[in-house]
């Protein structure tokens, strides 16, 4: 594609994802359907301009002023992912004279608006958790995340299937903290892999991968992921339970079980059953109620951990929202942990960063359940062998798996264990 139409392209593209009307990767995946005589490296470079100009909105926006055009091609401009010299192939000498302009503006001569990109009532309560880690998280955010793969630890060894992706011609490295995990070195066409196609492997986000470490659980157990979604973590629960007992894959939706269907076929687990529910209080819960010896609560959430990935979760959530969220929340874990026998294992988690869906909702829980007496994660993943696990948690006791882009490389990931008595 000539460097003019694919700069149009990316024009029309940041048009409409700034729109807000959809998630983004919806967005783009809706225009690539429409436009199939797009190859790979023009869809790649559409797909990262409209998230470059999504996670450096604010900055660009103000950058754009001093432009001419349209506002959706100015930004587009800014947010380019190709070489410097193909996009001088797109846009006229003015432009060039402009961009040229943004380029000497120097990071001090910004507003912390600009610097940070984030909505103002985000900014506040992450200073107050992080101090001057603050900087470091924005920095973090403005980054592609890394692409890490799961191993299905039920057939595969991790060694081995990293050197079957060797030589295929990818290279990775295991990732530090999961025991399953490997992490790739750019983002090659992965359906494509004999490792894919046999189920070998699974994109899944290392701290994801904790989550399902954390729930430690067994082979026979009956198990329930809560709000299984399109299934990530019960599959890596499946496989670490040998696939051997009962594991329940409950969502409210079912087009995201729908997702799990072909995932669960490559994993050839035998022990998941997927089924959408009502709600929390569907009939299906209540005649499992006291048998379970596991349940994790992948709740709902915000997503703002997920920033690297999903940069419009930051333009698209609203305070208002985050408020509804809490309260289905703590509504999701008390219904859930009614499954629970004694002796069992609750684990609530989200992708989010904020205090008001983590550490309140969990201290909330256990205010209001003495039945439940809650377990220190770093104690947890130190005995499963997690290194370095005390880093990962935060809390007095280390009682709460803490994630965060900056420190750890991973999205932002929260979770919090009970035992029941």
């Amino acid at each position: 594609m000539h460097p003019k139409a694919l700069l149009d392209a990316c024009a029309e593209l940041v048009r409409l994802t700034l729109q807000f009307e959809h998630p983004a990767d919806s967005v783009v995946s809706r225009f690539f359907r429409e436009h199939r005589q797009l190859g790979p490296r023009e869809r790649a470079t559409l797909a990262e301009t409209a998230y470059n100009v999504l996670r450096h909105k604010l900055r660009f926006e103000y950058l754009a002023r001093s432009g001419s055009g349209a506002k959706e091609r100015r930004l587009a401009i800014l947010g380019f992912h190709a070489p410097r010299d193909f996009l001088y192939g797109a846009i006229n000498e003015t432009e060039k004279t402009w961009l040229e302009g943004c380029g000497r503006v120097k990071p001090e001569e910004f507003l912390d608006r600009h610097r940070h990109n984030l909505p103002e009532w985000m900014v506040e309560p992450l200073k107050a958790q992080l101090g001057d880690e603050f900087w470091p998280l924005v920095e973090s955010l403005g980054q592609s995340a890394t692409l890490d793969l799961r191993v299905n630890a039920l057939h595969d060894k991790r060694a081995d299937v990293q050197k079957e992706l060797k030589l295929a011609g990818i290279a990775t490295e295991p990732t530090p903290y999961s025991p399953w995990g490997l992490r790739i070195k750019g983002k090659p066409a992965l359906t494509k892999l004999d490792a894919f196609a046999r189920g070998a492997i699974e994109v899944q986000d290392e701290g994801s991968q904790l989550l399902a470490l954390l729930l430690d659980a067994h082979r026979g157990e009956m198990v329930v992921d809560f709000c299984a979604g399109a299934g990530g973590k019960t599959l890596a629960i499946g496989a670490s339970m040998r696939n051997t007992g009962r594991l329940y894959a409950f969502d409210v939706s079912g087009h995201r079980l729908d997702a799990l269907k072909p995932r669960l076929a490559r994993s050839k687990l035998s022990n998941v059953y997927p089924a959408a529910i009502a709600h929390e209080r569907d009939e299906r819960i209540k005649r499992l109620a006291g048998k379970i010896d596991r349940v994790l609560v992948d709740s709902p959430c915000s997503g703002l951990g997920t920033l690297r990935r999903n940069p419009d979760l930051k333009w698209r959530q609203t305070p208002k929202a985050l408020e509804e969220l809490t309260v289905k929340q703590l509504t999701i874990l008390q219904s859930a942990a009614r499954l629970l026998k004694p002796g069992g294992r609750l684990v609530y988690a989200t992708c989010s960063l904020l205090v008001q869906e983590n550490e309140a909702i969990a201290q909330a829980f256990t205010q209001v359940h003495p039945e439940f007496e809650v377990l220190s994660a770093g104690a947890e993943l130190d005995r499963l062998k997690v290194p370095h696990a005390a880093t990962l948690c935060s809390g007095e006791q280390a009682e709460f798996l803490r994630l965060w882009p900056h420190r750890h490389g991973t999205d932002g990931f929260f979770a919090a264990a009970w035992v029941k008595k």
